[in-house]
């Protein structure tokens, strides 16, 4: 798929290939529900963006929101961005075992999980790493990021 220009996250769902919408909006459902308070959904980069908001937090390096995850329909794959692994290597290494435990196989970049299906995530894992930073934390870890 091509970046949505889609202004509301229902608009980007609604765009979505019945299959395809279905594995984002259950994905959605497990951040939704363990999404730390002060992060605010929005459509940003042409995804569904979880943000710390400018009002919270203003001094980003590209004056947008400091975005925590992030999920998309790719052409090829479903794309699940996980800033607090990428951040945070602890976290990292629990993702890993976490898939590796539920037997399944992880297909990721730097923060960025890969998956065509539903069954290819373990999906507490995946709400155990969404629920692991809360904000506060987060502009913490990307401020000493940005001091290296």
């Amino acid at each position: 798929m091509a970046k949505s220009g889609a202004a509301t996250v229902e608009e980007y769902l609604d765009g979505l290939p019945g299959e395809r919408r279905e594995v984002v909006a259950r994905v959605r459902e497990v951040i939704l529900r363990n999404l730390p308070r002060g992060y605010r959904e929005s459509m940003n980069w042409g995804m569904v963006c979880y943000e710390v908001p400018l009002e919270k937090y203003a001094d980003t390096y590209n004056g947008q929101p400091l975005g925590y995850a992030a999920l998309a329909a790719q052409k090829n794959y479903i794309a699940l961005h996980l800033m607090c692994a990428y951040q945070d290597s602890e976290m990292e290494k629990k993702l890993k075992e976490g898939f590796a435990k539920a037997g399944k196989k992880l297909d990721m970049g730097k923060s960025c999980i890969r998956f065509k299906r539903l069954e290819d995530l373990p999906l507490e894992v995946i709400g155990e790493a969404v629920a692991s930073t809360p904000p506060e934390k987060f502009i913490e870890q990307y401020e000493k990021g940005r001091r290296r």
